[in-house]
């Protein structure tokens, strides 16, 4: 299958045309920081931006205020760029500072690279719809808006609310240390608050009336430890005690909250092991003589990647190149390589399985593995990916080393290097829309390795059913 090349020049014009306003769109959303479900000037500049370039806008998707999907073009495949927006907790930093500083200790900050996901994503979307207008294609362009993938699942409630039931094909991109095809699978993960009732007590007078609350979390997360020896060793479980029920020892602490993420390699397996996990919870609160409730707030599933799509990408990126970084670039990456250790740059290679080269910015493209990886993370990409077949670039964007959602990302994050790596996943992106655009075999193949990676298995959301996006929760913190 080709790329349909003779589009490519145009297309990348496009880009080159309207990069800087984009490049701006980006920067403006590093300096405005905002996590899980409360982008509210993130979403207003994204949603600006669409209002210039001509798009038809769709505002609080699936019920979310900080979800929004942008529209043009008439008739024909509907071609969706995923783009994001939401920053991290705790990771606030001084762009360009080779050093750890942040700008308000505490607040927050671009640590995953979320400000340049989101402008890439509507840039190739615009040069798309730019493309379509000239050539007079038939076809839609879409940019969808979604917040809170750090722990909020957004896509899967909008892929849950049928924001994506008429999508050809989706495309979606990361920030990296270096730029090709993303072709990991993903953990399939969920969120579990478990709240543990007992009964209050002078712990020292009357011990004998207590039911210690705190007590079951404790039990709860020693039941969970023995049972990681019995679990599938690409699983995951981590937790946080979100409440201890007080800061008095010398009262039985009748209430306390422990938050749960169970990750697994597909959906089945995660739905197995969260009742498993449910099973330790009520163990404990027999125990204790405690009750037990568990709440779901988030899900996920596994990536579902597709060959088709992936093939021609990295023909996309081989016709590319690397991004074109220049000497500042390599002087402020090779500073920003210094604040990393040995194990922070070995971890970048053997991540992609590459051999190590002593370089500070990757100039080559990820080369076309034949085999799929497992990543440890988990992406709410995953969901959209089991209902429209759905790609994934990476672009180089960061000095090679860099660890995601660190101070070091959010230092490079207005850099011209960022900027670079920025613009060239768009093009990547846009040129690989353009092909499934033009292209009914392209298309039918991306279905065809999607049914064949889903084995028979319909998709089942991870959330409950009639579980709401956790916007009122997430705006108390």
């Amino acid at each position: 299958m080709t790329t349909g090349n003779s589009n490519l020049p145009l297309v990348w014009d496009f880009i080159d045309r309207k990069k800087d306003v984009f490049t701006e769109l980006a920067d403006r959303v590093w300096e405005t920081p905002e996590t899980c479900y409360m982008e509210t000037l993130s979403t207003a500049a994204h949603r600006e931006m669409l209002e210039t370039q001509g798009f038809r806008i769709t505002e609080n998707v699936a019920g979310i205020p900080t979800a929004l999907i942008g529209e043009a073009g008439e008739g024909g495949p509907v071609i969706a760029f995923l783009g994001e927006y939401d920053a991290l907790a705790g990771l606030s930093q001084k762009a360009g500072v080779d050093h750890h500083d942040p700008m308000t200790a505490g607040a927050n900050g671009h640590g995953c690279g979320h400000n340049l996901l989101g402008s890439a994503s509507l840039l190739a979307a615009t040069a798309l719809k730019d493309w379509l207008e000239k050539t007079g294609t038939p076809g839609r362009v879409r940019y969808y808006g979604c917040p809170a993938e750090e722990g909020g699942a957004a896509k899967a409630f909008m892929v849950r609310e049928g924001a994506f039931k008429d999508v050809d094909i989706a495309i979606s991109w990361h920030p990296s240390n270096f730029a090709g095809v993303q072709r990991e699978t993903s953990l399939a993960n969920c969120r579990i608050d478990f709240v543990f009732t007992g009964r209050a007590a002078h712990a020292s007078a009357v011990p004998e009336l207590g039911r210690s609350a705190l007590d079951a979390v404790e039990l709860m997360s020693v039941g969970v430890n023995y049972m990681r020896e019995h679990m599938p060793s690409e699983s995951r479980i981590h937790y946080a005690v979100l409440d201890t029920g007080g800061i008095s020892p010398n009262v039985v602490q009748a209430h306390a909250k422990v938050r749960y993420v169970v990750r697994s390699a597909d959906l089945p397996g995660l739905f197995t092991l969260i009742e498993r996990v449910k099973k330790v919870a009520e163990g404990a609160a027999l125990m204790t003589e405690t009750k037990v409730q568990s709440t779901i707030l988030a899900g996920v599933s596994n990536l579902v990647v597709n060959t088709p799509l992936m093939d021609v990408m990295q023909d996309v990126w081989d016709s590319m190149g690397p991004p074109p970084f220049d000497a500042e670039d390599q002087a402020f990456a090779e500073k920003i390589r210094e604040t990393l250790t040995p194990e922070d740059i070995a971890a970048s290679w053997n991540q992609e399985r590459l051999e190590q080269k002593d370089i500070a910015l990757a100039d080559f493209i990820l080369p076309a593995h034949n085999e799929n990886r497992q990543m440890g993370g988990s992406t709410d990409v995953g969901d959209v990916s089991w209902v429209v077949p759905t790609v994934q670039a990476y672009g180089a964007t960061l000095a090679v080393g860099t660890q995601l959602h660190t101070w070091q990302v959010v230092a490079q994050g207005q850099s011209p290097l960022a900027h670079k790596g920025m613009v060239s996943a768009a093009k990547a992106m846009a040129a690989t829309g353009i092909a499934a655009m033009t292209s009914d075999q392209l298309r039918e193949a991306a279905w065809a390795d999607l049914k064949k990676r889903r084995k028979g298995q319909d998709y089942k959301s991870p959330i409950p059913e009639g579980a709401e996006p956790p916007v009122a929760a997430m705006a108390q913190k």
